[in-house]
């Protein structure tokens, strides 16, 4: 079987990966001409670990970013409202790791290319155009430097190409732009003093007007005794606001954030300091897409942003672009063990009907805030603050939030530490995975 993935993103780095690991011969084709390390600060949550460690890559995690210890909710003055554990200090058999997006990238590129070899990724081709035969998909890929179009062919084409992906858009023509939800967000990474225990995760105020987040990325920094400190400052801007198509370089303006997080100075952490600090301010609207009916037609299937973007609230987008490539790889390659007549459109039909429904009921858990209504919920309740969160919040709810979401995402302690395996070895007989049950999402 030959998989062509479209995006050599998170989402599409991990699936040539796992494709590989299950002995399948996967080829990536990325529309830029180079990689950079775009983006900042991301995080990894304990089912996405899970996966990158079964795949091999434990200690390049371990190496690069910072284990979080914690997540603490606070209000905009800087009182906190609640704090849980994260990773292994929660009971998971899995750090939550908080790296630089492109980091991560490039080294799951460098992976990539050690396993599959150099040529499994090529750079500059942007898909125009795909049909399939029955057999086969074939699919045009435009050369971004000399305009001339390459036809390759392929078993199965996933799209992975991102939140303006040209598969989806092949599949649901007509869908039209992403939503944007009125929260214009501005991010970048400070160099600076850890904060709290250096390596705590914080958000204060909420997305009702304001929220402003922050986390070290980096354990070079912190085997310096410094912490580079990742920052995104949301605000919600006035109806009839515009602002520019979502982009991972567009430059941000310090004046234009700065007066919005002016008085925003915590015992703990000076965020117009931060924010004046960074070398570079990135700018970003918030938006995601509806989600789909269906993914799947035939021998091409979507994954990752090009399937279900969502607002980035919870820790989830490139957590679950991993684990939507793990269950991809099971199902081409668990169901061909089981049965030789399986097809690539029975196991893309799998794939879908695992991770489909999770993650659109994911896309709008974001919309509704997700864990982060506790924030909108102190907002309302205690706008001038609190002395006692007991009065504005009880512990009840506050558990009841991040239960149901943690539950809603894949990632509750004991299921996760519980759950088979996804990982499919080549060529094995098909007696050993007699008692493996089909992913869940």
């Amino acid at each position: 079987m030959r998989v062509l993935i479209a995006g050599a993103g998170i989402g599409g780095l991990a699936a040539a990966l796992s494709l590989h690991a299950a002995g399948i011969e996967a080829q990536v084709v990325e529309a830029a001409r180079e990689f950079l390390p775009l983006g900042v600060g991301i995080n990894l949550l304990p089912h996405a670990v899970r996966e990158l460690t079964e795949l091999g890559l434990a200690d390049e995690l371990s190496a690069a970013g910072i284990p979080t210890a914690e997540l603490v909710y606070h209000d905009r003055f800087g009182s906190r409202i609640w704090a849980e554990p994260r990773g292994v200090a929660a009971g998971y058999r899995w750090p939550q790791y908080s790296i630089h997006r492109g980091e991560l990238q490039l080294r799951l590129l460098a992976a990539v290319k050690r396993r599959l070899g150099a040529a499994a990724v090529r750079t500059g081709l942007a898909v125009e155009r795909f049909e399939q035969t029955g057999a086969e998909v074939r699919v045009a890929l435009r050369d971004r430097a000399t305009g001339a179009l390459d036809e390759v062919s392929a078993d199965v084409l996933v799209g992975a190409d991102g939140i303006h992906s040209a598969v989806r858009a092949a599949l649901h023509p007509g869908e039209g732009p992403p939503r944007w939800n009125g929260v214009h967000m501005w991010r970048g990474v400070t160099e600076g003093e850890p904060f709290l225990t250096g390596r705590s995760m914080i958000m204060a105020g909420s997305n009702l007007t304001a929220k402003f987040v922050a986390y070290p990325i980096s354990r070079a920094a912190e085997r310096r005794g410094r912490a580079a400190i990742n920052w995104v400052a949301e605000v919600r801007l006035h109806d009839g606001a515009t602002v520019a198509p979502e982009s991972w370089d567009r430059r941000g303006r310090l004046e234009d954030v700065s007066p919005h997080f002016a008085a925003w100075r915590f015992p703990w952490l000076d965020v117009p300091a931060l924010i004046a600090g960074a070398s570079a301010i990135f700018e970003y609207p918030m938006v995601d897409r509806d989600p789909l009916p269906w993914w799947s037609a035939g021998r091409v299937t979507l994954l990752g942003d090009a399937a279900h973007p969502m607002y980035p609230i919870g820790s989830n987008g490139a957590s679950q672009a991993i684990l939507d490539a793990r269950v991809l790889a099971w199902h081409l390659a668990h169901l061909a063990h089981l049965a030789a007549a399986a097809s690539p459109e029975a196991a893309l039909a799998g794939y879908e009907a695992a991770r489909r429904p999770p993650t659109s009921a994911l896309v709008l858990a974001n919309r509704a805030m997700g864990p982060e209504r506790v924030m909108a919920l102190v907002e309302q309740r205690a706008p001038r603050g609190f002395a006692r969160i007991e009065d504005a919040l009880s512990r009840d709810e506050l558990e009841e939030i991040a239960r149901s979401y943690k539950a809603a995402a894949g990632f509750q302690i004991e299921e996760l530490n519980a759950r088979p395996s996804w990982s499919v070895e080549p060529r094995e007989p098909a007696r050993a995975h007699a008692h493996a049950a089909a992913p869940a999402g």
